[in-house]
């Protein structure tokens, strides 16, 4: 199941980071307020508690703080997923990171998993975060290396993805819900989704 995650605020601030000549400081904070829009949508869903903390409010009413029920962890697949991170937090500061790191294998073009690590958090929400959904095959790897480490309940948010990565994770994983801010129409050639916006880790770090 996937879900495209609709508004005209999204549409504007990827439509910044489209433009070629978007620089790195501008397209990360586009990324950012784009990640915290669609918080909305990705954990809208999640259930909360009252705590035993509690305060007053200015009109002198004693109320119990809400919590979330659920822990969750956010896991960036290294390294463009960090750009995720920040405009996620800003609206779950509870929220614990972790980080997955893919290669691709020259040779066979499979992704090929070199650092797992995320927080040591009993039955969490995972959301595993990656700007660009192309092919699957890093979400994939991704979501497999949790699973095989005993997490459950994962989720997948993406910013833009082509229509081959969303089938293809959503015939490898069909129980993991795909979020996404924009689905495009395809893969060039070199993977390069189209219309797209480049390679994201280079234009979030600015090492191109």
């Amino acid at each position: 199941m996937h879900t495209i995650v609709k508004h005209p605020l999204i549409d504007v601030k990827l439509s910044i980071m489209r433009d070629e000549n978007t620089k790195s400081k501008e397209f990360r904070e586009n990324l950012n307020e784009i990640a915290s829009f669609m918080c909305f949508e990705v954990f809208k869903d999640l259930q909360t508690y009252d705590s035993d903390e509690t305060y007053f409010t200015p009109t002198g009413v004693k109320l119990h703080k809400k919590k979330l029920t659920q822990k969750i962890i956010i896991a960036p697949i290294l390294r463009a997923g960090i750009g995720l991170c920040d405009g996620i937090k800003n609206m779950v500061p509870t929220a614990r990171i972790g980080h997955i790191g893919m290669y691709r294998n020259e040779e066979t073009l499979e992704p090929v998993e070199y650092y797992f690590k995320l927080p040591d958090v009993e039955n969490p929400l995972v959301v595993i975060v990656d700007p660009m959904l192309a092919t699957g095959g890093s979400a994939i790897a991704a979501i497999d290396a949790c699973k095989k480490r005993g997490y459950k309940n994962i989720r997948l948010m993406c910013l833009v993805g082509a229509p081959i990565g969303v089938t293809n994770v959503e015939k490898a994983h069909p129980d993991v819900h795909i979020y996404l801010a924009a689905l495009d129409e395809k893969l060039n050639e070199k993977g390069y989704i189209i219309p797209g916006l480049g390679d994201a880790g280079d234009r979030i770090f600015g090492t191109k």
